[in-house]
């Protein structure tokens, strides 16, 4: 087994990971970048929609406004704050790297006014391309990114995370480390209906859980209303279509959202998913009409959009599009405080991985890519600051081998009990259900099928544990929100039960114990 080491490894390459090791770099560090996938991949990548920030020091409290109304409540004030500070010098600096973002504004749904910049419908393209470039410039022996690398496991000693074994193209490698940061993406593939890449396996959580951290509020998933879905896969429609003026159509032609909320089209993802489900259920189907806003126009604005739907016969100038929501976000993640800790020493997350307290219960549109920059950068900051020698003798943490030809069953499992609608009955169902084939042939896939068969039961105790309806979590058995709003958190020093913590409350070291 090859030996690499560093002072910092940073698992995962999209925008979060990506800026992270940039970030690290500009402070003299040593890093090793591990990603699954080249790192112009990801859900980076495939981000259509733009990237929010504050567009002055004026618009900062409209920004955190914005952000803690779709949050219904169970945002980190503190998060939203050091969001809101920070986000736009941390965009600046993506123009400086290259990113060419549109003198065009947008609005998209949440925002009380037009703040996302987009370069088109491929800004997250755009901004993979040029981080990839500043790694590109600055590989070398204090640079080393490992494209195509899976982490098995971390590595521990006496508590504290201090590297990682790797599966790579060029076989197995052990990195030893001063800290270890994930950024590593959601769990969307627990879904078979989602916008997700094929790597959003929820293998920073599956590792971060094994190593004693504190898994937060996982029952919030995030339903894009837009996808057209064919064959099982589904083809996003950014927001940004019903921001420039998108109408959604039941089966009867009729315009509904109003029935639903004031916003009507640019309401909270959550409330337009539901809509959308309501309707479909009730008509038949819903379509998005964009066809009063001109071909030129949206072949302009929406290249990306208009090329993969043409494939499947749909032109957004001359078609209704048929669409319904998909499994794209999930807001839950391993807790952290605004500095990337998770509470176990030597472990830091940022970027969809993290519950990071900005996201609340319904992810506000396009804070994601902007999420990553400014959580990814204070990670590596944090990391950096209290850095250790990696002891001589160090600890595998195991790495649970499940069969990957369980997962079709174990995502319609987890569909029907925890979609957009939920409900006791179903839940309990769900989780007397859970027992998947475990196998002795270590692989990506086996590993992978792991991580999503543990989240998977995380995500069904959580939803069960929540007897209310809150953002992105909905209960059809308790249809309003209860007074107060908490967290619910899990890790394996709890067993089995959901701990309910009150928004504010730093991470306890009783759910960051180590392994």
């Amino acid at each position: 087994m090859r030996i690499v080491e560093t002072e910092l490894l940073v698992v995962g390459g999209g925008v979060a990971g990506a800026y992270a090791a940039l970030t690290a770099r500009s402070y003299g560090a040593d890093v090793v970048l591990a990603c699954k996938t080249p790192v112009t991949g990801g859900s980076t990548r495939w981000a259509q929609g733009g990237i929010a920030a504050p567009l002055a020091v004026g618009d900062e409290d409209a920004h955190a406004l914005d952000t803690l109304k779709a949050g219904r409540g169970l945002c980190e004030p503190e998060a939203v704050q050091a969001f809101v500070r920070d986000a736009r010098s941390h965009v600046e600096t993506l123009r400086d790297l290259g990113v060419t973002f549109s003198a065009h504004v947008t609005l998209e749904g949440g925002h009380s006014r037009a703040r996302i910049r987009h370069t088109g419908d491929s800004t997250g393209h755009s901004i993979s391309r040029a981080l990839a470039g500043a790694l590109q410039a600055g590989r070398g022996a204090a640079l080393n990114v490992l494209e195509g690398a899976f982490v098995r496991n971390l590595r521990v000693s006496g508590g504290a995370v201090v590297g990682a074994d790797l599966l790579t193209p060029d076989g197995p490698v052990r990195v030893r480390a001063g800290a270890v940061l994930l950024a590593t993406g959601g769990f969307g593939r627990l879904y078979p209906v989602t916008t997700a890449p094929p790597e959003g396996t929820g293998d920073g959580l599956g590792l971060a859980w094994q190593a004693g951290a504190a898994l937060r509020d996982l029952e919030f998933v995030q339903f894009h209303p837009t996808a057209v879905v064919r064959g099982g896969e589904a083809f996003l429609v950014t927001e940004a279509a019903r921001g420039e003026g998108g109408r959604l159509l039941n089966a009867r032609g009729e315009r509904f959202m109003e029935r639903y909320d004031p916003a009507h089209e640019l309401a909270p993802r959550d409330v337009v998913a539901r809509a959308i489900a309501a309707e479909i259920a009730a008509t038949g189907r819903v379509d998005l009409d964009l066809r009063h806003l001109g071909a030129a126009f949206l072949r302009s604005r929406f290249p990306t959009v208009t090329a993969s739907l043409a494939p499947l016969g749909l032109d957004l100038g001359a078609d209704l599009i048929p669409v319904q929501p998909a499994a794209h976000y999930t807001m839950g993640g391993v807790q952290t405080d605004v500095q990337g800790r998770t509470g176990v020493p030597g472990l830091y997350a940022a970027g969809e991985v993290a519950s990071s307290g900005l996201h609340g219960a319904n992810r506000l549109a396009s804070n994601s890519l902007s999420e990553g920059l400014v959580f990814g950068a204070r990670a590596a900051r944090a990391a950096l600051a209290v850095l250790k020698p990696v002891p001589a003798r160090t600890e595998a943490l195991p790495a649970p081998l499940v069969d990957p030809a369980c997962l079709p069953a174990l995502r319609s499992l987890v569909a029907g009990a925890a979609g957009l609608r939920r409900d006791g009955e179903a839940l309990r169902a769900a989780l007397d259900a859970w027992a998947w084939p475990t196998t002795a042939t270590e692989s990506r896939e086996s590993l992978e099928a792991g991580h999503l068969a543990l989240i998977g039961e995380r995500v069904l105790r959580a939803a069960l544990a929540r007897e209310e309806s809150r953002g992105g979590h909905h209960r059809t058995d308790f249809p309003g929100e209860a007074a107060g709003a908490v967290h619910s958190v899990q890790s394996r020093a709890l067993g089995d039960t959901v701990a309910r913590v009150p928004v504010g409350a730093a991470v306890p070291a009783v759910l960051g114990s180590s392994a």
